[in-house]
């Protein structure tokens, strides 16, 4: 037989069986979408995270109060002791290392807005000018802290909060109220949305100095430092770190979190997990292959008379070998292609769900669950395969 034969006569014989071959055909696809579709949603997750970390800000690093330790925490908590507040000092020590481009001091608290015969609560954020820099905010209207104005009463409301408060009038230069202090509207933010779980388009920004007495603290919640190239944010970690520990009497009570680092380990994490669940997946391509080879066992009884009757007239072993082979291509590598779209499907919906989540299949995953679709119907027929070739002709011919 040639190869076209082979084919020709395989193809025939899976149309042949048309309710078993549609069965084989979907349980092989489900495993394939299944792998597209789970590795989507690992690799949509890990991007996403990629996304918002890019979003906050680049070259970025994060000063907390308080060492943290493999163990998770500050080791003197355990003898009932604080860390050290992080102050505005200490920020302008920051500010003074050569490779710090610029820093923002932060508090974050609640307070009641009210303007306009309005009244809510809203989150506050208490900074310098480097804030919408370093966290790649955009002024939509006016400024905030012009050069010379640092301690002024002035307020940057988020754009949700602005369209709230004053639906039919110029945000910019109205008098609001926080609790009871009172603030010039000098700007309004751009419309953003959420990052990181952060909605700022509901936030309100004020000077960190009117912040410190509406908090009644003189401590920082977090210092945030950009530096001036990516290459320098390890020596800018080191440099912080140094002058905080000589600022603070020897103590390395500080900790200092890159971005990158954050980004590593999220990103190992995420790919770990979209790895875990297309090997969760694969299994059941293993089961579909289980059910070519049980199908392919049972059509050897079945076409014993037909096997026979092939030998009888010239065909060999191999070719009878071929033929079974040629049969668990067909239907794997149709179960293959329909599991790929299938897959893209669920892919598409889940973006059209959930369009924030850039849920895409890795090409590496889709090749990867095609193939094992492929190896597997292969290798599922090998067994039945060899067990047809070794049928004697005259025996087979025999049975009825």
């Amino acid at each position: 037989m040639t190869l076209s034969d082979t084919l020709q006569t395989s193809f025939k014989t899976v149309l042949s069986y048309r309710i078993r071959s549609l069965l084989i055909v979907l349980a092989m696809a489900l495993g394939v979408a299944a792998v597209v579709v789970l590795t989507a949603l690992g690799d949509g997750a890990r991007n996403y995270i990629i996304n918002q970390f890019s979003s906050i800000g680049t070259n970025l690093l994060v000063v907390l109060p308080g060492r943290a330790e493999t163990a998770g925490s500050f080791p003197g908590a355990i003898l009932g002791q604080t860390p050290r507040d992080l102050t505005l000092a200490d920020a302008q020590l920051i500010g003074r290392i050569p490779q710090v481009k610029r820093y923002a001091p932060l508090n974050v608290g609640a307070a009641e807005l009210s303007a306009a015969n309005r009244l809510r609560e809203v989150t506050v954020l208490g900074s310098n000018t480097n804030l919408i820099p370093i966290r790649h905010m955009q002024l939509a209207q006016g400024n905030f802290l012009a050069q010379g104005s640092e301690n002024s009463a002035q307020i940057v409301l988020g754009a949700k909060i602005a369209q709230e408060f004053f639906p039919r009038s110029q945000a910019i230069g109205q008098r609001i109220r926080l609790n009871d202090s009172r603030f010039l509207v000098s700007g309004v933010l751009a419309a953003q949305g959420e990052s990181m779980g952060f909605n700022t388009d509901e936030i309100v920004i004020i000077p960190i100095h009117h912040a410190q007495s509406l908090f009644n603290t003189t401590s920082l919640f977090r210092i945030l430092i950009e530096a001036k190239n990516h290459s320098e944010i390890e020596s800018v970690k080191h440099a912080v770190l140094s002058v905080l520990k000589q600022s603070h009497d020897g103590e390395e009570d500080i900790t200092v979190i890159t971005q990158d680092a954050v980004l590593a380990t999220f990103d190992r994490i995420l790919h770990t997990m979209t790895l875990a669940v297309a090997g969760i997946a694969a299994i059941s391509l293993i089961v579909a292959g289980i059910l070519i080879m049980n199908v392919m066992l049972i059509a050897v009884t079945q076409r014993t008379t037909e096997i026979g009757l092939l030998k009888a007239i010239g065909a060999t072993s191999a070719n009878i070998r071929y033929l079974f082979f040629a049969e668990a291509i067909w239907l794997s590598a149709a179960g293959a292609i329909l599991g790929f779209f299938l897959g893209q499907f669920g892919s598409w919906m889940i973006r059209i769900a959930y369009p924030l989540l850039p849920a895409w299949s890795p090409i590496w995953a889709s090749t990867a669950g095609i193939a094992v679709a492929l190896a597997t119907g292969i290798l599922a027929s090998l067994f039945p395969a060899s067990r047809a070739a070794r049928l004697d002709p005259v025996n087979a011919l025999s049975k009825r």
